[in-house]
Order: structure tokens, then C-alpha cells, then sequence
């Protein structure tokens, strides 16, 4: 019986560890031909080291599947467009592009450096934008020549901190809640080339999350990659086509739909700032509080 994904070509940006790991294996289980790009770094992003994506291709082509490996930098312009270029040149299409790669350089805002904050929104927020574009500038002009949708998918990576916020992470959170909003501005605008665009907050036990608090063995099976990776192999077949602009956490035991931003209570326009106490402190009775960590609202 035929994959989910079967002879569909896709990419994945940090698919060398953790949760980009588990997104290749299953892609690949499922009949898909993978690019696992990885610049092998440190969970800081220092370093560089391709030898933990071919282990990957390694593992899959052991395992009867197609794989090739891939050492570019997703927040290099040139990189990104390379690895697109890699993915059509070997399979002749692609399909998918999940973007997964990212780092981690928490910090306090107040003893944030400017370093640290350039180097987490360079990864994540650039690093995500650039593999889109090229890849969708590629499926644009597809859609063009064959006069058809194209069946692509683009599948970003959000988190908690992004979408709900997390104390010591500003630089990661505001990375992480642009990508949300890139993503939905994105499904906007290729929708009409048949290309959905959805984004996954993954809730899982890996490098980059360990050292954040203790976790009992019951958590951390609880948050294995594995149980994230379904969604995104759903979202990245053929069978995902009416579902775009969304953002779905995974892992920890659920998968749910995060709902983003909407208005709340509303008042009439007010000329004068002195009358607006009362009116304020009435709508924040009235609206409804900010999320917690854990999606529902807080206390």
C-alpha cells in the first residue's frame, strides 16, 4: 500500500536531531524522498559539523528509502536557495519544505546581549523566510507553466514562547510568534498556487529543551518527537490541501489548533485620556486573559 507521502520530495531544515530527525524518518516511511539539511551545530548555534545529517540519509536509505544530505546555512540567502536548487536537481520537483532548524541563546531581556539577539532571529525568523521564498518563487512559476495548483507545502515551526510567551526567551519568543505571523500572511498570499502554508508548536524532550526543567521519564515519553511528527507528515501530503494558515501544537500528549488573535470588547473612540480609566479597567473585565505556557488562560 501506497505512503501517505509517497513520491513526494521534501525538505527538512534541522533533520538532523530531535524533532527534524523524526520528521524525515516518517516522511521517508511514508514514501517520501528527503533532504535532511543540517549545518550541524551546537544547540547555540556555534559550530558546524554535516556528519549528523548523513547518519540520518544513512538511516533511511537503510531502511529502503531515498535520501540525500544537505550542509547549508537556511539563514544565507545563497544557502537556501542551494538547497531548493539541491532537492529539484536530484528528484526533479519538490513538494514540501518543513522548516525546523533553529537555536537557542536564552536570556533575561535586561542582560540580553545584542549578539544573542541577532543570532536567534537570524536562525529562526530569517532561516524561515528564506528557504520559503525560494521555495515558493519555484512553485509560483511551476504553477504558471503548467497552468495547474502544484500541491506544495510549506510547514513552519512556532513555539509556546512565541505564541503564548515564556519568561528569559524575548529573543526566541519574538522570532517564533513572527514565524506564526508569517506563516498566515503566507497562506494568503499562495493560496491561489495551490500551496498550503501551516505552522507546528512542538511540545518535545530534545537538546534544546532538556535543560529547562526536570522531566520525569513519564514526560519525557510523553514528548518524544515522534509523537509530533504525524501532523506535519499529514500536512505535508496531498491530503492536507484545504487546510492553510493554521498553527497546530503537537506533542505532550495532544494535538490541538491554536486559535491566534482576535478583537475583544470594544468601546466608541475617546478624545479624552482622563475619562478612559474607568472604560479600560471595564474591557479588561470583559476580555479574556492571556494564555499560560500551556495554551489555556491564566489565573
Amino acid at each position: 500500500m501506497p505512503g501517505l507521502c509517497e513520491g513526494r520530495v521534501c525538505i527538512v531544515t534541522g533533520g538532523a536531531r530531535g524533532v527534524g530527525r523524526e520528521y524525515a524518518l516518517m516522511l521517508a516511511e511514508q514514501g517520501a524522498k528527503v533532504v535532511v539539511n543540517d549545518l550541524g551545530g551546537a544547540a547555540d548555534g556555534t559550530g558546524k559539523d554535516t556528519s549528523p545529517a548523513q547518519q540520518v540519509v544513512d538511516e533511511i536509505r537503510k531502511a529502503g528509502g531515498e535520501a540525500v544530505a544537505n550542509g547549508d546555512d537556511v539563514s544565507d540567502w545563497n544557502g537556501a536557495k542551494n538547497m531548493i536548487d539541491q532537492a529539484v536537481k536530484t528528484y526533479g520537483k519538490l513538494d514540501v519544505v518543513i522548516s525546523n532548524a533553529g537555536i537557542l541563546r536564552d536570556r533575561m531581556l535586561v542582560n540580553m546581549s545584542e549578539a544573542e539577539w541577532d543570532a536567534v532571529i537570524k536562525v529562526h525568523l530569517k532561516g524561515t523566510f528564506a528557504p520559503a521564498r525560494h521555495a515558493c518563487a519555484y512553485w509560483r512559476d511551476r504553477a504558471k507553466e503548467t497552468g495547474a495548483p502544484v500541491n506544495g507545502r510549506l510547514i513552519n515551526t512556532t513555539s509556546v514562547s512565541g505564541i503564548y510567551g515564556n519568561i528569559g526567551q524575548t529573543n526566541y519568543g519574538a522570532a517564533k510568534a513572527g514565524i506564526a505571523s508569517l506563516t498566515v500572511i503566507a497562506a494568503r498570499e499562495m493560496r491561489r498556487y495551490g500551496v498550503t502554508v501551516n505552522c507546528i508548536s512542538p511540545s518535545a524532550y530534545t537538546r534544546m529543551t532538556a535543560d529547562l526543567r526536570q522531566y520525569s521519564p513519564e514526560d519525557i515519553e510523553r514528548r518524544s518527537p515522534r509523537w509530533v511528527a504525524p501532523i506535519a507528515v499529514w500536512l505535508a501530503s496531498e491530503e492536507s490541501g484545504d487546510v492553510t494558515g493554521r498553527v497546530f501544537q503537537a506533542g505532550n500528549g495532544i494535538i490541538a489548533v491554536a486559535e491566534g488573535w482576535h478583537r475583544g470588547p470594544t468601546v466608541d473612540a475617546v478624545s479624552d485620556p482622563a475619562t478612559l480609566g474607568p472604560i479600560v479597567k471595564d474591557m479588561m473585565a470583559r476580555a479574556r486573559k492571556n494564555a499560560g505556557m500551556d495554551g489555556l488562560d491564566l489565573d
